[in-house]
């Protein structure tokens, strides 16, 4: 199973292995801290397309568009995750926006979900 879950909420073993998807790492949060087993930075959304969103809720519904198209792109990265997934089970993809419902994790979350259902 894959969620995801902000990197400044505290760590649980339910979290399973934990997949950093930000391009940048999180401010204030140390190495210890964070629990990572990955940092898949190379998965995120370009820097353009983030800047573009700006975690802007309004254009939510458009940076999910533009990121599928990146992330068909990144067939690697995806690939492993859906990898580590099989071989681990829980996978939880830590994200360090504030807004739980537009951001980047969630919008790979779904593109994964798809992925799975073809």
């Amino acid at each position: 199973m894959v969620k995801t879950k902000r990197i400044y909420d505290a760590w649980e073993p339910e979290d399973g292995f934990r997949i950093l998807v930000d391009r940048l790492w999180p401010r204030g949060i140390s190495k210890g801290r964070a629990h990572l087993d990955l940092w898949l930075k190379e998965i995120a959304p370009s820097d353009a397309l983030r800047k573009w969103f700006a975690h802007d809720p309004k254009r939510w519904a458009g940076f999910r568009t533009k990121y599928r198209r990146e992330l068909a792109k990144k067939a690697d990265f995806v690939r492993q995750i859906k990898k580590l997934e099989r071989e681990k089970g829980d996978i939880t993809l830590l994200y360090s926006a504030h807004d739980t419902l537009h951001n980047q994790a969630l919008a790979l979350l779904q593109f994964l979900k798809g992925a799975r259902s073809k």
